[in-house]
């Protein structure tokens, strides 16, 4: 390969629902395409989240791509489905979309570097492969860097020990195991769950209350989704014009706009409906005004307490005084998470209280006793939505590095771009809907324009593209303004970068729904891109690989 060459015309980091669908749309329309994936297998989180109880919290259909060419012969056969059925679905998609043979497993990108003579980027691997090309899309997503604290011993610890995103591929049988987990988010009570049902022992550490709601599981038949199946193309429309990429509508109303009897039946409604309702779909003031916030929170605590039998424990789960707004934190979904508590093998501890000390040889050292355990397992989150991208080494214009230009806080244009690194977009990433929205909507809605962007580019001859200072700065103020008027800074979640120690606390998401968010970037798209400098050069050969 001579220097006038590039490999592909685009590479694609990661292969979950983003990268897969800008592999499958890109090839198609002509690109030359390589998708390079750390793991062994297609489904991004799908493939690296396989602990016991690992289940999607997106209700299907609105959890899978809304091309009829795919959905019309496709099953689940749950409301919820299972890390299996996300597996399944995968190599469907496969199988429909021919994806494998342009996608690289087992190769994790470890840098890439901006060449300005050339505009082109060389990406490096930890394999040793290097690749050229002129664009990258990094599709990461929000929640593909495990966070493990710095827990003092966690390595003399004698048992097993793991991170529910690092759980072996091979499995680990739970049965007769004296265990104990460590946190309380999605995986902490969804693992709880599974072990509580074989394990000897399950003690969970509880640093906040995780204010799970409802999942109202159910099966779902094939006679019921062929029957439904004429509605989908109605749903997958309303998931574009909801604030969360749901087929959930929030209510128009506002908590007081009710009485309390009709404010009640409400709530009853969106709690039996399942799923995010009671979230996504509550009253309209419930995320911006505390006292309606309060509303839905006191309703919630009182369906903890009607579940657990021993009042001081129920009081740890669901306090009298919330620890933050109901909502603010993304909540959980569970099928019997509260009830597990009042099993004799269950047991809770409260580290606002009682905090960790130290991990020893046998266990979990807390302020009060030491607890013995054959696992540890370790749900402690993620080092969300910029993690993924941080711990790729980007260096771009004149050296700046990507991890070194967010150190004091994250800035992009339509949380897509960033000034310093031309030609490179990053899909569901900081200061975009994220993590606030459905993963197959972003994967369209967003990934879709970039995909229009990539194509505008080419039939023009356009070389270069990079967000400008201005526009950056526009859009970092936008998504700080719209944050200071909801309750979100009222929590120190993965929302806000605050589970990290040393991460600037900000809101890494942007707060204002789907709708805004997408007529934000066609209208950048109508004004010839607006928010970024685009430049033409020599065209250079491609060599498909």
């Amino acid at each position: 390969m001579n220097d006038d060459q590039l490999d592909f015309d685009i590479v694609i980091v990661g292969a979950g629902f983003a990268g897969v669908f800008q592999l499958h749309k890109l090839r198609a329309s002509g690109f030359s395409v390589v998708l390079l994936e750390a793991g062994s297998g297609l489904g991004g989180i799908w493939h690296w989240n396989c602990y016991p109880g690992a289940r999607v919290d997106s209700h299907v259909p609105v959890y899978e791509f809304s091309d009829e060419d795919l959905w019309r012969d496709w099953y689940w056969d749950e409301r919820f489905p299972d890390w299996k059925a996300l597996r399944s679905y995968f190599a469907y998609l496969d199988e429909k979309w021919d994806l494998s043979r342009d996608i690289k497993f087992d190769t994790r990108v470890t840098g890439a570097t901006w060449n300005e003579d050339g505009s082109t980027w060389h990406v490096a691997t930890d394999n040793g492969d290097a690749v050229r090309c002129r664009f990258m899309v990094v599709c990461t997503g929000f929640a593909s860097k495990p966070h493990i604290p710095d827990f003092d011993g966690l390595d003399d610890f004698r048992g097993i020990s793991t991170h529910t995103a690092r759980w072996p591929q091979e499995g680990l049988d739970m049965t007769g195991l004296r265990v104990g987990i460590i946190g309380t988010g999605a995986s902490g009570v969804q693992v709880t769950q599974e072990a509580a049902k074989v394990a000897a022992s399950v003690t969970v550490f509880q640093r906040t209350p995780i204010m799970a709601l409802a999942m109202q599981q159910r099966a779902l038949t094939r006679d019921e989704q062929d029957h439904a199946k004429a509605g989908y193309p109605a749903i997958f429309q309303t998931r574009t014009e909801t604030f969360a990429g749901f087929d959930i509508i929030r209510s128009d109303h506002g908590a007081f706009d009710v009485d309390d009897d009709e404010r009640r039946a409400g709530f009853e409604r969106m709690w039996q409906a399942g799923g995010f309702t009671f979230w996504a779909g509550n009253y309209g003031d419930v995320m911006i005004d505390e006292a309606a916030n309060r509303t839905a929170y006191d309703f919630w605590r009182g369906k903890v307490h009607e579940r657990v039998n021993d009042p001081a424990v129920a009081e740890i789960l669901a306090p009298t005084e919330p620890p933050h707004p109901f909502g603010v934190k993304r909540p959980s979904l569970e099928q019997t998470y509260y009830d597990l508590f009042n099993q004799a093998n269950v047991t809770l501890v409260d580290l606002q209280a009682n905090p960790i000390k130290r991990i020893t040889a046998a266990g979990v050292r807390t302020a009060a006793t030491e607890h013995e355990f054959d696992l540890i397992v370790l749900a402690t989150g993620f080092d969300a939505v910029t993690g993924g991208l941080t711990s790729i080494d980007f260096e771009g214009t004149n050296g700046r590095r990507l991890k070194a230009s967010w150190a004091e806080g994250v800035h992009t244009h339509l949380g897509l771009a960033s000034v310093g690194f031309p030609n490179l977009v990053y899909l569901y990433g900081p200061q975009s809907p994220s993590g606030f929205c459905n993963g197959p909507t972003c994967a369209e809605v967003q990934g879709g324009w970039v995909i229009d962007l990539l194509t505008h580019l080419r039939d023009r001859g356009v070389t270069r593209i990079e967000a400008t200072q201005e526009a950056e700065q526009a859009w970092s103020e936008q998504v700080a303004m719209i944050s200071e008027m909801s309750l979100f800074t009222k929590a120190d979640s993965w929302y806000m970068g605050a589970n990290i120690p040393g991460k600037k606390r900000e809101l890494l998401n942007y707060p204002g729904g789907i709708p805004l968010y997408a007529d934000q970037c066609r209208t950048s798209a109508a004004n010839g891109y607006s928010g970024f400098e685009l430049a033409q050069g020599p065209t250079r050969s491609t060599e498909a690989g």
